[in-house]
């Protein structure tokens, strides 16, 4: 049975990561404009430290507990997840605007398609903290937190994700900002908008932990949606951000991701 203390763990880290989208909006309470060069920046590191956690940690890791039969249809699994998340966005109006203007049934619906668009983020959250409380089989990948022995890669994940959160708040900001929408509502909107991360850190952590021959797959799983989510949504994300800066703002996500990739450079050697 899965600790209660364990899940209620998971949830606060991955409740963490959606206040974190709020954050994108703190900037308007002090400044009319967020700076472009910031958001390419924040989107770069973001991705830095997702590819290489998935790469250093996730498949590491998941390689650690058995074979790639596992493993490799893990990472299909999570690409195929991202896939069908953009195919059930294409065709729906889920911007801000729309949140301002939303009776109770729209919002129903809103939440449905951003839980869909969070989901992937919160699985690779709760996969990374599949060996909470437990000794690890790979000395100095853990650290203790609140009295409980946290996997180091469950703490850069965490942390990832929060970041990659903060300019997408921004963009949720923007908009509303615009409209006359007051900071406080912007920073609901912009929390609002990942709330379904923590839900899907439980659900992933507590299937984890009940199977664990399956913990290849979830590893995988997580890798695969992550890397994917880079490659598809922060990258054309961060370049549409630096459209207007000199070069594009690759300088700048070049930038961004070298940061990422040399803070996620120890994992490989714990």
């Amino acid at each position: 049975m899965v600790a209660f203390e364990n899940v209620a763990f998971v949830f606060v880290a991955g409740l963490l990561t959606a206040l974190a989208t709020g954050l994108g909006a703190v900037p308007f309470f002090l400044v009319e404009e967020f700076s472009d060069r910031w958001n390419v920046l924040l989107w770069g590191l973001a991705s830095g430290i997702m590819v290489a956690a998935s790469l250093f940690g996730l498949v590491r890791e998941g390689l650690a507990y058995g074979s790639p039969i596992l493993l490799v249809p893990g990472v299909l699994a999570g690409v195929g997840l991202v896939v069908v998340a953009h195919r059930a966005l294409e065709d729906f109006d889920h911007s801000p605007k729309e949140f301002e203007r939303a009776d109770f049934k729209k919002l129903l619906l809103i939440l449905g398609i951003l839980t869909v668009h969070s989901f992937p983020e919160g699985v690779a959250v709760g996969v990374s903290f599949a060996e909470l409380g437990l000794e690890s089989t790979m000395p100095g990948s853990m650290m203790a937190v609140a009295g409980l022995s946290v996997p180091l890669l469950a703490v850069f994940m965490t942390v990832a994700i929060a970041i990659h959160n903060i300019p997408e708040g921004t963009a949720i900001a923007i908009p509303l900002r615009s409209l006359g929408v007051s900071e406080w509502k912007m920073v609901w909107w912009a929390v609002f908008s990942s709330l379904p991360q923590p839900l899907g850190a439980v659900i992933a952590y507590y299937f984890v932990t009940l199977a664990k021959a399956f913990l290849p797959f979830g590893f995988g799983f997580a890798a695969g949606a992550m890397v994917y989510l880079v490659l598809t949504e922060f990258v054309p994300e961060a370049l549409e951000y630096g459209s207007g800066l000199p070069g594009g703002g690759k300088r700048e996500l070049t930038t961004g991701i070298a940061v990422g990739v040399l803070a996620m450079v120890p994992l490989a050697f714990v």
